[in-house]
């Protein structure tokens, strides 16, 4: 019996989308101090998922789902930014975007690899991530774009 059987749907969705943010935040903090995996995740499991953090409580987060996507945007790096790469117009490649978005879009391709979560919910959920990072909106419309065709290709049969 799994640690989230007797959540709510609801709760359970709730956690998902924090640990997508928490991924995307890890994925920036190791791109960015050259951190292993296995510490980022060790230090957002210990000090991150539903600890108080300058006076605000941060939401839990699925620690497993947390643990996936790390793992698969670590592991499939390569592929996935090659894909980023394709989604990209050409005098953009992913060396010259944002950290931030460069981290989301890793994220995001894991799951698209991961085949666990329908890539239309992945692609919402990552937008909704984007908007939580750059509230001025023009980004979250790229970002639409980009994980949209991302997930066309790596899930074309979802389509």
């Amino acid at each position: 019996m799994s640690a989230h059987s007797n959540l709510s749907g609801n709760q359970r969705r709730k956690m998902r989308s924090a640990s997508r943010l928490y991924a995307v935040q890890a994925l920036f903090q190791m791109e960015h101090s050259g951190q292993t995996v296995e510490a980022v995740r060790r230090e957002f499991l210990d000090f991150r998922f539903g600890e108080t953090y300058e006076g605000q409580e941060m939401l839990d987060g699925d620690m497993e789902h947390f643990a996936r996507v790390m793992d698969d945007a670590v592991n499939l790096q390569a592929p996935i930014d090659q894909q980023t790469d394709r989604a990209l117009v050409a005098k953009w490649p992913i060396a010259r975007i944002d950290p931030t978005l460069r981290a989301l879009f890793r994220a995001a391709g894991a799951e698209f690899h991961d085949k666990d979560t329908p890539p239309k919910v992945v692609i919402t959920e990552y937008v909704d991530v984007a908007q939580a990072f750059f509230p001025e909106g023009k980004e979250s419309k790229f970002v639409n774009a980009v994980l949209d065709y991302m997930a066309r290709e790596a899930r074309p049969e979802a389509f």
